[in-house]
């Protein structure tokens, strides 16, 4: 991933009409949450590490950042916009691999990729990896446009955390 992409995401909205993106950065403007402080350790790969597609680090934050996570989705829920329906799970996602989507879940096809098999050796031999931590001060709406090179990510607006 380039660096400009790395991004902890609390809410996936999917595509919505240009109409939308204004009343969903003024639902977003209502919230009132702390910083949150968050350790970056440990790694994983989605859906699973034999069917690898991507690789990420993990982000650990206690309440908080679950906290901030369900109120954004309570929030554009009353937008229409569905709410998660499984455990949030932030992560700070590092590489893609293979073909196809980028979900975390299980897709169709799903199977032994060979492209993250030498990361995954490497790893394995080494301690568990501890990136250090940081205090997220805001957040951020942004939109993504897919392209052959990858996402590339435009900031709509920014929101301050306490």
């Amino acid at each position: 991933m380039r660096p400009e992409s790395l991004h902890v995401t609390l809410k996936f909205i999917g595509e919505r009409p240009s109409d939308d993106v204004e009343n969903i950065r003024l639902e977003l403007g209502t919230i009132t949450a702390d910083a949150v402080e968050m350790n970056i350790r440990g790694y994983g790969f989605f859906p699973v590490a034999r069917a690898a597609r991507i690789f990420w680090v993990g982000i650990e934050a206690g309440p908080k950042l679950t906290s901030l996570a369900a109120t954004v989705g309570e929030k554009l829920a009353a937008l229409n916009i569905p709410i998660e329906e499984h455990r949030y799970n932030p992560h700070l996602t590092l590489a893609r691999g293979g073909k196809g989507s980028g979900s975390p879940r299980w897709r169709s096809g799903d199977g032994p990729n060979r492209s993250f098999q030498r990361l995954q050796e490497k790893l394995a031999a080494l301690p568990a990896p501890d990136f250090g931590t940081m205090t997220a001060r805001e957040f951020f709406l942004y939109q993504s446009q897919l392209s052959p090179s990858g996402s590339k990510y435009a900031k709509l607006a920014e929101f301050q955390l306490l």
